[in-house]
């Protein structure tokens, strides 16, 4: 008999934590984390390019590559590496010009609901090519922020999926909505209020 009142007490430890997770609470968030997010979501192909024009066997081409996420001041820094070959093919080579340059685009953290988002995308550079500018602009003021977007709560609900056979106890995401974000030193802090339940 003695062992029910200690299984009680374990369930309610459980639902103790779990309900202490109902109100806010304080995630950390890496620029390593928010860059795999941006490589696996949008530079996804073998070699990790992202082809704004053209295609790997297309003579001529615009691609960018070698992503790279870092935080300055309250604002998050995406800085890639652009590759071009601008012209006319013409039996499968291009006549025109070959560019090689780098951009940089920042953003500020936009709290979402249940996702990491992002506003206020600032262009830092650009290529000298009005024409490569032309592909540029877009897609670093609207595609790569919306490709950077991260549901939180997604993400929660498939690290608890097999907390059963972990833990003996399934947990599960109830509800989790973001408050607030900032970009402290090296870390983006997020507010979170979330609920879970424990079977």
């Amino acid at each position: 008999m003695p062992r029910l009142p200690l299984r009680m007490l374990s369930v309610c430890a459980l639902l103790f934590v779990a309900a202490r997770t109902a109100s806010a609470l304080e995630v950390k968030v890496s620029a390593q984390a928010l860059e795999r997010t941006l490589r696996s979501q949008l530079f996804n192909t073998p070699d990790g390019r992202y082809y704004m024009r053209g295609d790997a066997g297309s003579a001529c081409y615009v691609y960018v590559d070698n992503p790279h996420v870092s935080f300055q001041q309250d604002r998050i820094v995406v800085h890639i590496h652009t590759k071009a070959k601008l012209g006319t093919s013409v039996r499968g080579t291009c006549i025109g010009v070959s560019l090689s340059t780098d951009a940089d685009v920042s953003f500020i953290p936009d709290a979402e609901e249940e996702s990491i988002g992002f506003r206020d995308a600032r262009i830092e550079r650009l290529s000298e090519s009005k024409e490569l500018n032309f592909l540029l602009v877009p897609f670093l003021s609207r595609k790569l922020p919306a490709q950077m977007k991260v549901n939180a709560a997604d993400l929660m609900r498939k690290l608890l999926a097999d907390s059963a056979k972990t833990t003996g106890y399934a947990l599960t995401l109830d509800k989790l909505k973001l408050h607030s974000m900032l970009v402290e030193g090296q870390v983006l802090d997020v507010d979170v209020d979330a609920t879970m339940g424990v079977n």
